[in-house]
């Protein structure tokens, strides 16, 4: 499920799209505004993704801007709703960029029937570990002692082992199952590949990751099930921080525009 929120400009001000660590903080002031306070705090997956605020560039006052919030936990998108409700016309800051809610509406986002594709909005994260190296084959210049990050220099195939690892392990942690993993794509696109940064406990940390599309002319039911509790969940790691974020695009034959 997916809440889209619209914010207005309160000024001319800078882009904010890309920076991850101020959207991570919005996104958590509203989680405890909406009483789920602690959640940054949870082990593990947090089962939430989320947008860039879009569409990109700096703001003229009066602009119209786009932030899009996932979760596969209804009550989670519902409370969050709940606490926009009675916050229209209200200011939010997002690091120094100020906006006023103009409206907001939840979607119930679900995986249509092949054939279809799906293009991340945000980079995907993936980690390596070093039990794998020599399995993936990976240059004994990019080993590094625990695990590295995915980049263009490693195998394609590690990607996709390590994704499909990845979603199915979150699928099994959220829902209490024990699926095994399976190679859960079919065709995939690489796009380019991104650098950027995390900041943890205040600290910068160096992270290669990758913008990518995926497309199924076929989905068995288990991919189904999978792809579309990530859908919300994200794709990949360090959703919580705004990486893995993705969306649906219709088939060429019904229209090349994205769905939100």
């Amino acid at each position: 499920m997916r809440l889209h929120l619209r914010l207005r400009a309160n000024a001319d001000q800078k882009d904010v799209s890309l920076d991850y660590n101020k959207l991570q903080g919005f996104v958590y002031r509203l989680l405890q505004e909406s009483g789920y306070v602690g959640i940054h705090d949870k082990e593990g997956y947090k089962f939430f993704s989320f947008s860039n605020v879009f569409p990109y560039g700096d703001m003229a006052k009066g602009n119209i801007r786009h932030f899009i919030f996932a979760s596969p936990n209804r009550k989670i998108i519902e409370a969050v709703a709940g606490h926009l409700e009675s916050s229209k016309n209200k200011q939010f800051n997002i690091g120094d960029c100020s906006f006023t809610l103009s409206s907001f509406e939840t979607l119930d986002y679900s995986l249509p029937p092949a054939p279809v594709k799906v293009i991340s909005a945000t980079p995907i994260i993936i980690r390596i570990p070093a039990y794998n190296y020599d399995l993936y084959n990976v240059p004994e210049t990019e080993r590094m002692p625990r695990y590295i990050y995915w980049r263009p220099t490693i195998s394609f195939d590690a990607f996709i082992a390590q994704l499909s690892a990845n979603l199915v392990k979150k699928y099994n942690e959220y829902y209490g199952t024990e699926i095994d993993v399976v190679n859960l794509f079919e065709q995939c696109y690489f796009k380019k590949p991104v650098h950027t940064r995390l900041i943890i406990n205040g600290k910068s940390y160096g992270v290669a990751a990758s913008l990518w599309e995926f497309s199924w002319n076929y989905l068995s039911p288990i991919q189904k099930r999978i792809i579309g509790f990530a859908l919300d969940a994200g794709f990949g790691e360090r959703n919580s921080f705004g990486f893995g974020f993705v969306n649906v695009m219709k088939t060429k034959s019904a229209s090349n525009s994205p769905t939100p």
